[in-house]
């Protein structure tokens, strides 16, 4: 089950996203959240719908379950005129391709729920979206990010599950954001880290990107182009490792000017990483804490 919920305030303005995701056979439950500048409620209540489904790792039959008439019946009963006409003329075209190109890979059962109407996991998903919008608010200026735009990140991963945050600093001000995966590497939370970030960042922006990984650093400012002449192989002939995340990854980068500064051995970066390994730490040790009680 996916429960998806988004909204700006005011609309047009400052955006965020909420995501429950609830394994049924294990009653697992997984919160994703995010924010977004200058946007509208549908477009927050369609990348809600793509973000949840982005988080599925493998095929799966989905029920998800939506407060919105606007995403529930354009996907349901208006898409196929709109792709038959090439998207003309559809307002938010990028957004509802890439649900499309989403929904082709899993089996999705789509359905409308009245909003605030006392459905928990819908009311989470709204907690969540709303949430995303106030810690911003409350935290950062009144600006979009800009030329000057760093993201800082780490990550901590232990049997096989562990967690991501990133700092996005612009203009004086800061936006954090953290994630917490099962059955994953360091090697893939590192990337996931910077995936997250970037996806906040609009089009066109000029980011410095900082991290203690060299396999990071190293796949994204150099590997990669060679694994793409070569197919997505190293140069043995061997898979590239976690090539959906680097495809991913290199897609954002297309639409993004990123740069990759050195920072081992540059004492100034030393402090920054441990202070955002702490309030990360923080933030998980609180996740932990909510998803021990899911009634919230």
């Amino acid at each position: 089950m996916i429960y998806t919920d988004g909204g700006a305030d005011p609309n047009p303005g400052d955006g965020g996203w909420g995501v429950v995701l609830i394994h049924e056979a294990t009653g697992h439950v997984k919160k994703l959240s995010g924010y977004v500048p200058q946007t509208t409620n549908n477009r927050m209540e369609l990348t809600a719908a793509i973000e949840g489904l982005a988080a599925l790792k493998q095929p799966c039959n989905v029920h998800l379950c939506t407060d919105s008439e606007y995403v529930k019946l354009g996907i349901t009963e208006r898409i196929g005129k709109w792709q038959a006409k090439g998207f003309h003329r559809v307002k938010n075209a990028d957004l509802w391709k890439w649900l499309v190109e989403l929904s082709l890979i899993h089996d999705i059962t789509w359905e409308w729920v009245r909003g605030h109407a006392g459905n928990r996991y819908n009311e989470l998903a709204d907690q969540l979206a709303t949430q995303a919008i106030r810690s911003h608010s409350a935290g950062a200026p009144d600006s979009s990010p800009s030329a000057e735009t760093e993201v800082f990140t780490v990550v901590s991963a232990r049997d096989r599950q562990g967690f991501w945050a990133a700092s996005i600093r612009f203009d004086g001000g800061e936006q954090l954001i953290t994630g917490h995966e099962y059955e994953v590497t360091a090697n893939q939370l590192d990337i996931m880290a910077v995936i997250e970030a970037l996806k906040q960042l609009p089009e066109g922006t000029s980011v410095s990107i900082y991290s203690m990984s060299d396999y990071l650093r190293n796949g994204a400012s150099r590997w990669i182009h060679g694994w793409k002449q070569r197919g997505w192989q190293t140069k043995s002939g061997e898979p590239v490792k976690n090539r959906e995340l680097w495809q991913q990854l290199d897609e954002l980068m297309s639409l993004r000017e990123v740069t990759w500064p050195p920072v081992k051995d540059d004492p100034t970066f030393e402090f920054a990483f441990e202070e955002l390994g702490r309030r990360a730490q923080e933030a998980f040790t609180d996740l932990l804490e909510q998803d021990s009680h899911p009634e919230i």
